[in-house]
């Protein structure tokens, strides 16, 4: 059993605090690039209520470059093995490569969270191995492309139907399904109005019986919208919550900590003491 165990049967929805050890990720690229910058602020995350911490070694925001394994291993394994002498928080690792999740695993993280869904070479059966939770993203295309011209048929069947492959591939690999976390890939070879489609219709995939992450966060989407992201992501982060998200990936921590507080207290009708 690992730390995330048990921590989306808590009753509320859990926050996944946004950790880039990256030069160039579209938000904080390069803010929190060394080891103890990143171990800084993980910490201050997790005071303003992160229920689990997303380390990340590659930038995935459209047309990012690649890096070597090594390069990701060099950025992400410091970070993972010093926070885990100083918090039992659960750490998740954001990446797609196998090497990565086999050692990411081995130095203390609970949770694989894969933008390529484990379809990567070795990935599936990296990820059976560490009998860790895996988040599967949908993702249209890669990131180096995926914006270029998304088009769907039919939106919520495609996905649908993608995450039915993947969770086949991933039981036949030996992972449970209990194991896995859907995530819809806002902003991953989708449109504005495909993203906004799919927070409004998440309900389409209940009959799935996973939990769904949400991860809009920031994104161009927001602020094409309206020009403060921050209000913005909050705003459809609640939205999302409401349609059927178990889980939100998010850069402000605290803001978003404090609005489900509110809604909360507004739906329990219940005030803390």
């Amino acid at each position: 059993m690992t730390r995330f165990a048990g921590l989306l049967d808590a009753g509320r929805p859990v926050v996944m605090a946004i950790l880039n050890v990256t030069p160039d990720s579209f938000s904080d690229g390069g803010k929190f690039y060394s080891t103890d910058a990143a171990v800084a602020r993980a910490l201050e995350m997790i005071r303003e209520g992160a229920d689990i911490i997303d380390v990340g070694g590659e930038s995935t925001r459209p047309g990012a470059a690649s890096v070597s394994t090594e390069e990701e291993l060099a950025r992400v394994l410091p970070v993972i093995e010093a926070l885990r002498q100083v918090s039992d928080v659960p750490i998740s690792i954001d990446t797609s490569k196998a090497a990565v999740i086999k050692a990411a695993a081995a130095a203390g993280a609970d949770l694989i969270n894969d933008v390529y869904a484990l379809r990567n070479p070795g990935a599936l059966a990296a990820a059976a191995a560490s009998g860790l939770p895996v988040c599967l993203m949908h993702m249209q295309g890669e990131p180096r492309t995926m914006q270029q011209n998304p088009h769907y048929d039919d939106l919520i069947a495609e996905i649908r139907a993608f995450f039915l492959e993947r969770i086949a591939a991933c039981e036949s690999a030996g992972i449970p399904r209990s194991r896995l976390i859907l995530d819809i890939g806002f902003g991953f070879g989708k449109t504005p109005l495909h993203n906004v489609q799919l927070i409004n219709r998440l309900k389409a995939f209940a009959d799935l019986e996973r939990p769904l992450l949400v991860g809009l966060s920031r994104k161009s989407t927001i602020g094409k919208i309206v020009p403060d992201r921050l209000i913005g992501s909050i705003a459809g982060a609640l939205l999302a919550v409401e349609e059927g998200a178990s889980m939100l990936r998010v850069h402000d921590v605290a803001a978003t900590v404090h609005a489900l507080r509110i809604r909360a207290a507004i739906r329990d009708e219940s005030i803390p003491e």
